[in-house]
């Protein structure tokens, strides 16, 4: 019998997911074209928001890899994020994103988020995949796209006035993530230094 994934690794990205399009139903006429974070509009920044459900979609429908280049969720960011060329592309692909959501983008997003939960009920726990810069354990990308789910619906959140119910565990998780990979690329101190209140973060700090 095929063993299938964790139901409550499911449950937590998909009410993650659902908070994302509960925000995004929120979001009045008048706020897609005002500015979402950095160079995105609220529009392209739901439209990059919406990629953490839509690329699990996408990478299920591939051939499973027979190796793992990326083990973990934190080696994902390192590897992602470590050339300026990639972060243009994240850029370009957002604001496409969100103008492929068309004119309701909640109800958009809330299919997508049904089509992956059905995808992902229908996989073996030790499933791999092949995501953009290697391949993964499936548990290791889910936990990536639970972290983008959270910090940018968080975004989207401050730039519409509006505040986010998340699953409880959901921005535990996506903290730890990001204790992780700051603790990983050399920044642990400071991270503790600054948690503790002993310190403030230098201007600009980012794990991402």
């Amino acid at each position: 019998m095929c063993q299938t994934y964790p139901v409550g690794t499911i449950e937590l990205f998909g009410g993650t997911a659902t908070a994302f399009a509960n925000v995004v139903a929120d979001i009045r006429a008048d706020q897609w074209d005002q500015p979402g974070l950095g160079e995105w509009t609220v529009r392209s920044l739901v439209g990059h928001t919406s990629r953490a459900v839509q690329t699990v979609i996408d990478y299920l429908a591939l051939d499973e890899p027979e190796t793992i280049t990326i083990a973990t969720a934190d080696e994902y960011y390192r590897q992602v994020f470590r050339d300026a060329a990639a972060s243009a592309a994240v850029a370009r692909r957002g604001v496409e994103a969100g103008v492929s959501l068309g004119d309701n983008p909640a109800q958009a997003i809330s299919r997508m988020i049904k089509r992956a939960l059905v995808r992902l009920g229908e996989q073996r726990y030790d499933r791999r995949v092949a995501v953009r810069g290697g391949n993964m354990p499936l548990e290791e990308y889910l936990h990536t796209r639970l972290f983008e789910l959270v910090v940018h619906t968080i975004d989207i959140g401050r730039a519409t006035d509006l505040r986010p119910a998340f699953p409880d565990g959901a921005v535990r998780e996506a903290a730890l993530l990001a204790t992780t990979v700051a603790t990983d690329a050399g920044h642990g101190e400071e991270l503790l230094l600054a948690l503790t209140g002993r310190a403030d973060l230098p201007e600009g700090f980012s794990v991402v």
